[in-house]
């Protein structure tokens, strides 16, 4: 499971999980114009479209999951992103996201919806699409509607609902002129007030409390999309969906989709296999599809090095990166052919991986750096402001999404991303990188380099308050950043490369410097330098600056940790040293994030379509509850201003699209200032598909037409035609 990534919708409902994959998010309200600030997405849907002319009639779509669903209701606390996926297929929705990530108008549930009356009330009029019915052949309407208001409005504490943000504003639900209509008034204004009805499910699910908690966690009797659910078999791992025969609107191209529960490292295989179509992938697993659908002798910045090169030398240099020496490639022995024969089978996969494609582009979610604020020295704004001015986020971009080739751009916002409305870069309210700024701030809190250390850190302590396996400076666990006392010693204050990734030793125990290092300074490993070196650590109190870098272990982190090892070497260049300390995957969020047992720590965190009300809680201001205890919400930072919450709440009941967009960027200005969280970049999506697939891949902000996927024609497919007919076909026939 890849820990760069926080599920949005379910994040924000109760408490947030770190997940592989994403939920799809909500696009913000209002429509953009020619001089809007929020510019053009970074990069567009990545799927293959195709028209609907050019698509066979049938076929079945494998499509990789990270898990299968707890529950089918997306308003439970254990809902996660293959949840949302299920209900974009089966169930209505209002509103759907554009490639800009606002919402658009759904024409097959609604044939309009609009504030139709703000005095006294907010009233909102859905004219329904008068062949939009469920499943069993009843019409959508109102009664749907109020049952899905009753159970999230949050006055019954019957239904175990994760969230009732937006619902509990509306006054009352009633049937308009007609059976078509329903009338929506608020007791308070709601500005996001398209978020709502999206999913809708029927009153049977959402009618009492019973149905609600238990009746949809492994079923849906009644649907009403292009699709409609067969099947949830836990045994297998995977969801079986099949064509509506009650869809109304443009008939589903495919027979079946099977959502199939692949771990992120087993998909490689499972591609190669022909067991998928369709799948998440990681940046190594990507540079392996790009490589293998390239003629010979061709390359390309994703392919990675040696993607030109002929199957012998691809064998042998696999041979090499595994575990062997050029020598021991050569030699005939038993261990030399066990690795021909992992060799081999790698050269087979590489052959199937020629019928796919990478398709790439950007999740509706940035990475960023947290600093926990609750206590030691994070708690002090300036020690927070001086972390902040030493990053150069450009960079750290760049090497994440370059060797990608995606553009390399910082994120300039907590609460939208480039073509989101709202979007703006408020960065300047923290300001640029500058590191005699970051050292002024230090000194200005009291830390000053060089100060006296009165003694060495426990080398037991754990660096996070629980277990963990330690780490050094450079996020990949070589060496202990910790128990610094103050003396620089060579090749351990800055090991590590631009890749976060200590350098290789020629084995006479000397290390690289860092360029800025000490003058003149080459030794062996462990050598004390001049007291005076440029690098020394900040000191307060007789105790050094050191920050605890908490990181998750497990396969799909590897990113997290490269870049954690470039902000501990731009941090050690100020004077503070990170301590890092790698977890397990299962713990990393529940028993370090959430509970605040670090002090640093890298995670994702969407740019939700509706800030005013989904990005509240993430950076509201932590209030004490009745027990004494913090309430922090999804404030993990425990950083927030009360300045924030009151912008949040003018945007929340601002109706107009230009007024609203200006409080949250105003809000974000704040946040930025306060030094809470640093965006860094904006998560990419990389999704191997076969290549004769159409309307599928990475969606970036939009959200997917399940009707229009579907495998070409023979006589639409480009002249490649498709390496890997035999299992294509496969899914492309029933």
């Amino acid at each position: 499971m890849s820990h760069d990534g926080v599920g949005p919708r379910a994040a924000l409902r109760s408490v947030a999980l770190l997940t592989a994959g994403l939920l799809a998010v909500p696009a913000l309200a209002g429509c953009g114009s020619g001089d809007d600030p929020a510019g053009e997405p970074l990069a567009g849907a990545d799927i293959a479209p195709a028209d609907r002319a050019r698509i066979a009639e049938g076929g079945t779509l494998r499509w990789a999951v990270d898990t299968v669903p707890d529950t089918l209701n997306t308003f439970q606390s254990d809902a996660d992103a293959t949840t949302t996926r299920i209900a974009q297929a089966v169930l209505p929705s209002m509103f759907r996201m554009d490639t800009r990530g606002r919402p658009v108008r759904n024409p097959d549930y609604l044939e309009s919806a609009e504030v139709v009356d703000t005095e006294p009330k907010q009233v909102v009029l859905y004219k329904l699409n008068q062949q939009a019915v469920w499943s069993d052949g009843r019409e959508i309407g109102a009664a749907d509607f109020a049952a899905q208001w009753r159970a999230l409005s949050g006055k019954d504490t019957a239904y175990w609902t994760a969230r009732n943000a937006g619902y509990d504003r509306i006054g009352k639900i009633e049937r308009g002129s007609s059976d078509l209509e329903v009338k929506v008034t608020f007791s308070r204004p709601y500005a996001d007030w398209k978020s709502l009805f999206t999913p809708l499910y029927p009153k049977e699910v959402m009618g009492t409390p019973d149905a609600f908690n238990d009746g949809a966690r492994k079923k849906l009797k009644v649907t009403a999309g292009p699709f409609t659910l067969k099947k949830v078999d836990t045994g297998e791992e995977e969801v079986t969906l099949t064509r509506s025969a009650r869809w109304w609107g443009a008939p589903a191209k495919l027979s079946k989709i099977v959502l199939r529960a692949v771990p992120r490292d087993k998909r490689i295989s499972a591609l190669s296999a022909g067991t998928l179509d369709l799948a998440e992938i990681d940046p190594a697993a990507a540079r392996r599809v790009t490589a293998a659908a390239l003629p010979q002798g061709e390359s390309s910045p994703l392919a990675g090095p040696g993607a030109d090169r002929s199957p012998a030398e691809a064998l042998r240099s696999w041979a090499v990166a595994n575990g062997s020496d050029e020598e021991a490639a050569d030699e005939e022995s038993s261990a030399r052919r066990k690795l021909a024969k992992k060799a081999a089978k790698y050269a087979r996969q590489q052959k199937a991986l020629g019928g796919f494609e990478v398709r790439r582009s950007f999740e509706p979610a940035f990475t960023q750096l947290a600093l926990n604020g609750s206590d030691g020295p994070l708690a002090d704004e300036r020690v927070r402001r001086a972390v902040a001015r030493a990053l150069d986020r450009r960079a750290i971009a760049e090497a994440v999404l370059k060797p990608l080739g995606l553009p390399a751009e910082s994120v300039g916002s907590h609460l939208a991303l480039s073509g989101q409305a709202g979007y703006g870069d408020s960065s300047g309210a923290l300001g640029e990188q500058d590191a005699k700024e970051a050292q002024a701030l230090l000194a200005d809190a009291g830390w000053v380099p060089g100060g006296p250390v009165k003694k060495k850190k426990d080398d037991g302590e754990k660096a996070a308050g629980s277990e963990g396996e330690k780490g050094g400076d450079s996020g990949d666990g070589d060496e202990s950043g910790g128990g610094d006392d103050g003396t620089y010693i060579v090749g351990e204050d800055d090991d590590a490369g631009d890749d976060g990734k200590a350098p290789r030793d020629s084995g006479t125990g000397t290390g690289h410097l860092r360029q800025g290092g000490a003058p003149g300074a080459y030794a062996p490993r462990g050598t004390a330098a001049p007291a005076r070196a440029a690098s020394a650590p900040v000191a307060k109190d007789g105790k050094a600056l050191t920050l605890r870098f908490v990181l998750p272990s497990g396969p799909g982190s590897d990113t997290l940790r490269t870049v954690a090892g470039r902000i501990a070497t731009m941090l050690e260049r100020i004077g503070i040293r990170t301590d890092v300390t790698k977890v397990d995957d299962a713990s990393y969020f529940k028993d370090h994030i959430a509970s605040g047992k670090y002090d640093l720590a890298l995670y994702s965190w969407p740019a939700t379509a509706y800030p005013a009300t989904d990005a509240r809680p993430v950076y509201a201001k932590p209030v004490a509850a009745a027990d004494g205890s913090l309430n922090v919400e999804q404030n993990y930072t425990r950083v927030g201003t009360d300045q924030v919450d009151q912008l949040f709440d003018q945007a929340v009941t601002t109706l107009d699209d230009s007024e609203r967009g200006a409080l949250i960027r105003k809000a974000d200005s704040r946040i930025w200032a306060a030094a809470g969280s640093i965006p860094l970049y904006q998560r990419p999506q990389l999704t191997a598909a076969r290549k004769n697939l159409a309307n599928a891949g990475a969606f970036g902000f939009r959200t997917p037409v399940y009707e229009d996927m579907g495998f070409l024609k023979k006589s639409a497919q480009g002249p490649t035609g498709t390496p890997g007919a035999k299992s294509a076909g496969a899914s492309a026939g029933d």
